[in-house]
């Protein structure tokens, strides 16, 4: 019976969670031919192509699948066992994150759950403020990984996605196009207010802020009661229900654009799967999303020319 060396393995499983050979071979401190020449001898102990070579980037094959599942749970166990020898406590990392309080609320914990099972020694600390200030962490260094929103496409982000933006309004709303216009916002510090002030400020229009709140619940709710209009993106105004206003007597809004952000030095390859991972997720989570090429995917078409 063959037996796979688990150097193998965990070589396979690098190249998988970092979707790249190059940072694969950083991670496990060897030089990308050696990862490469890896994956070619577990292939052959295997019989079959592990990886899909007729697409771009890095996509397995049903066997390939199959192969990185079984990898993930021996290579746990093996882990495991190492870790019954190892005298005194393991030495923990901690990734701080930072996003918006409603900004993939509902898929974060899931992932850095998931995240822990395969990583049992990472911490997770996660803060919620407004973009600039993250943003301002971020490059400050007191905040490893940031997921938010912006009003311009991010140069630097690891990815990034637009996102068309509307108008919504209670079902019984209705504008007087000589007064200010209500709004309803998390407040000026709100990317989705600066976006809406800055399209009305340009249409020549007055606007007052009648609604500020904390959570999105709460700006829904005012929203409902009728109390002003808010701008927020399409997918989320369907996922809860909301009155989209598409031919509201007000400028179009622009897109608007979600990033994920990785912060140089510390342990910038646990960063960078991390937002990996976050990132298929959200992809998921969010079909309507424009994909924009990110500094990730410029690094994986690299790789597929090497």
């Amino acid at each position: 019976m063959t037996n796979i060396p688990t150097d193998l393995l965990r070589t396979l499983v690098a190249v998988v969670d970092l979707r790249s050979f190059t940072k694969a071979a950083a991670s496990l401190g060897v030089t990308q031919p050696a990862v490469s020449a890896q994956i070619k001898r577990l292939q052959f102990l295997l019989g079959g192509e592990l990886f899909d070579r007729s697409s771009q980037g890095i996509s397995l094959t049903p066997q390939g699948e199959m192969v990185v599942s079984y990898a993930r749970r021996l290579l746990s166990i093996n882990d495991q066992i190492v870790h019954l020898g190892e005298a005194g406590p393991r030495p923990e990392l901690v990734i701080r994150v930072g996003t918006p309080s409603d900004f993939i609320a509902s898929i974060l914990p899931n992932i850095l759950a998931r995240f822990r099972e395969r990583w049992p020694d990472v911490r997770f600390i996660v803060r919620t403020d407004f973009h600039d200030s993250l943003l301002r962490d971020l490059r400050s260094g007191e905040v490893d990984l940031y997921v938010g929103l912006s009003m311009s496409q991010p140069p630097d982000a690891r990815h990034s996605w637009a996102e068309e933006v509307v108008w919504v309004r209670g079902a019984a709303s209705q504008l007087d196009i000589d007064r200010p216009v209500p709004l309803v916002s998390h407040g000026e510090r709100s990317v989705y207010h600066r976006l809406a002030v800055t399209a009305l400020k340009a249409a020549g229009l007055e606007w007052e802020d009648v609604f500020t709140g904390p959570s999105m619940n709460s700006l829904n709710g005012a929203v409902a009661a009728g109390l002003g209009v808010m701008a927020v993106t399409r997918r989320r105004a369907n996922d809860v229900g909301m009155l989209i206003w598409d031919d509201a007597p007000l400028p179009k809004l622009p897109d608007l654009y979600s990033g994920i952000y990785v912060r140089e030095g510390g342990a910038r390859a646990a960063y960078e799967q991390l937002a990996d991972e976050i990132a298929e997720a959200i992809s998921a989570a969010r079909p309507g999303a424009r994909k924009i090429v990110g500094v990730a995917d410029k690094a994986l078409k690299t790789d597929s020319a090497a």
